[in-house]
């Protein structure tokens, strides 16, 4: 039977900052709009800021239909499922919203996540989740499958990137500036990214181990 939880902390942040991948679901207000679900898989660039908030790195992509639904609604839930141990999922429904890099808070965030260098996967805003409700599951019909190693391919293919390439790689993209539905999406061109350590300041990078570290 599933629990419901006050805050996040114990065996159950212990579960959540174990796993190697999550989902995120948004959706815009329109009945008929476009339900949008992402997995995130970047080790490090998950962190549990307190007992009622999360946050993680939004790096570069082809779309931003999760930030275009935050800055409508704010509505988002984090999915966590065990695959290795055992059966269990975990929800978190909450409020998110969009922190981008000239927000003031940027800079106060980034320490929560040090085990990754996000400046090689084209960082482009942090969202930040406060918890409505917590709640676990049975996960009794989700396969066991084993992690081997994060893939390398986005990195790769974003740290060649500058500034300004990679906010003229967002401007050609068409569900970036605007979502599917025509929702507001990353504001463009996108700031300079400033005070965020790469790997001389950051050695452990991004498959080095840090506390907060799915």
């Amino acid at each position: 039977m599933g629990k419901t939880y006050e805050r996040i902390d114990g065996r159950l942040r212990t579960f959540i900052e174990e796993q190697h991948i999550f989902f995120t679901a948004t959706a815009p207000l329109d009945g008929d709009g476009t339900v949008n679900l992402s997995p995130k898989g970047v080790s490090g660039s998950f962190a549990v800021i307190d007992e009622r908030t999360v946050a993680y790195l939004d790096f570069a992509g082809s779309n931003a239909e999760t930030v275009a639904h935050l800055r409508e609604n704010g509505r988002i839930t984090l999915m966590w499922c065990a695959f290795q141990g055992p059966p269990t999922i975990v929800r978190i429904h909450g409020r998110g919203r969009p922190v981008f890099r000239d927000d003031p808070r940027f800079g106060e965030l980034i320490p929560h996540f040090p085990g990754v260098d996000a400046t090689r996967h084209g960082l482009r805003a942090i969202i930040v989740v406060t918890a409505e409700l917590i709640r676990d599951t049975c996960g009794y019909a989700v396969p066991f499958m084993s992690y081997d190693e994060d893939r390398d391919l986005h990195a790769r293919r974003f740290e060649r990137e500058d500034d300004t390439s990679l906010s003229q790689y967002f401007e050609k993209k068409e569900y970036i500036a605007r979502s599917i539905d025509g929702l507001p999406g990353l504001p463009l061109p996108l700031p300079a990214l400033s005070g965020v350590p790469g790997p001389a300041e950051n050695p452990a990078g991004e498959n080095g181990t840090a506390p907060g570290e799915r």
